[in-house]
């Protein structure tokens, strides 16, 4: 496995893999917000305009790219509409990595966060693709939730959770969906 050459990537990657706990990941916590902030938002900023296959010279940093634009946006925007601004460019570097096998050479843990931008995503190819990437990785490693993702977009063509920070409206359908618990 090759390591990234650039700081920014080493870092997050240490960071996100070493420093945090799993139960880090998907539970809010302002002090991880914060601390993803203060660290990695200056690179969020100052990369998220570079074109996709800069960030494609490797699977680490491939990987460290799909973080900075998929993970750290959800955590230090947390409950804004930016944190799904940086969304395009981290599924564009996931889908070259995943055609060009990178995932191949990560562990299961990282191949997880590789993909993640599929599982985001609002266009229906995405959660297909998604669906049969992480039924592939198994139970223990995001397949419920790729199979739920899937299903509101085949549903409703979206993630209703996102309507209101979207400035969308939300159909009575959707306002049930949110209010069993389809909020991710």
């Amino acid at each position: 496995m090759t390591a990234p050459h650039r700081r920014w990537a080493r870092e997050l990657l240490h960071f996100w893999f070493h420093t945090l706990k799993p139960s880090d990941w998907f539970q809010p916590a302002p002090t991880v917000d914060a601390e993803l902030r203060k660290r990695f938002e200056p690179d969020l900023l100052m990369l998220w305009n570079r074109p996709a296959h800069e960030f494609l010279g490797n699977a680490q940093t491939a990987l460290a790219a799909v973080l900075l634009f998929d993970q750290v946006p959800r955590n230090i925007y947390r409950e804004t509409r930016r944190s799904f601004a940086f969304d395009p460019l981290a599924r564009t570097i996931t889908r070259r990595a995943l055609v060009d096998r990178y995932d191949l050479t990560l562990p299961r843990q990282q191949r997880h966060f590789l993909a993640m931008p599929l599982m985001h995503s609002e266009f229906i190819a995405d959660q297909l693709w998604s669906r049969e990437y992480f039924t592939g990785l198994g139970r223990n490693y995001g397949m419920p939730h790729a199979r739920s993702h899937y299903a509101m977009i085949a549903r409703f063509g979206r993630f209703p959770h996102r309507n209101k920070l979207l400035g969308r409206i939300s159909t009575p359908a959707e306002k049930r969906a949110i209010k069993a618990g389809f909020v991710w």
